[in-house]
């Protein structure tokens, strides 16, 4: 294997830091990112309640999603809810600030995670759930190879007006043949 298993174009993969959580603090004063990372009701999260958030995951592995240029704090992808006899998982990804959404960040960080699913942690499938008025994060899933799974219908209710939640995941036998299973990392 070439390359770095945790690197990407744009960003890396990485351990959280102390200094982190002041950064993720901000995050969850943000209804927009809350209510698309998630589709529990948005509430801000207090320091302790994120450290503790970050201490009880249990079959999941967890990243800070950091910019290579500047080192910076960006948001998170995981691989959680991993059932290692049926060799699947559901991805979660955020970014966490606006002014960092739309730049390309999420569309690396998919490749750094499914790499990381499908060759380290030797899973077959991957699945998530996206919540129909985030376009821009369909589009990426779509793009890393993800197929429409199904919908639940008015399964989110935001404002007074429900949104189907869709259903999308990939086959490791879908991504190895595409051109984002390559080990294209900087090193």
């Amino acid at each position: 294997m070439q390359g770095h298993l945790f690197t990407g174009q744009l960003v890396k993969l990485t351990a959280y830091k102390a200094e982190d959580i002041a950064v993720m603090e901000k995050w969850h004063e943000d209804d927009v990112y809350l209510r698309n990372v998630d589709t529990d009701i948005a509430f801000p999260k207090s320091k302790s309640e994120i450290e503790s958030d970050l201490k009880s995951h249990s079959n999941s592995f967890e990243f800070a999603l950091r910019t290579l240029d500047k080192d910076e704090l960006i948001g998170f992808v995981a691989i959680h809810s991993i059932e290692w006899n049926n060799q699947k998982g559901l991805l979660a990804i955020g970014i966490g600030e606006a002014k960092n959404r739309n730049k390309g960040y999420g569309s690396d960080a998919l490749k750094v995670i499914l790499r990381y699913a499908f060759h380290e942690l030797n899973l077959n499938r991957v699945g998530l759930d996206v919540i129909e008025y985030n376009p821009g994060g369909v589009r990426a899933y779509e793009k890393a190879g993800f197929k429409h799974e199904g919908r639940l219908r008015s399964a989110v209710n935001r404002d007074g007006k429900f949104y189907d939640l869709l259903n999308m995941g990939i086959l490791r036998s879908e991504w190895t043949g595409a051109e984002y299973s390559e080990l294209d990392v900087v090193k």
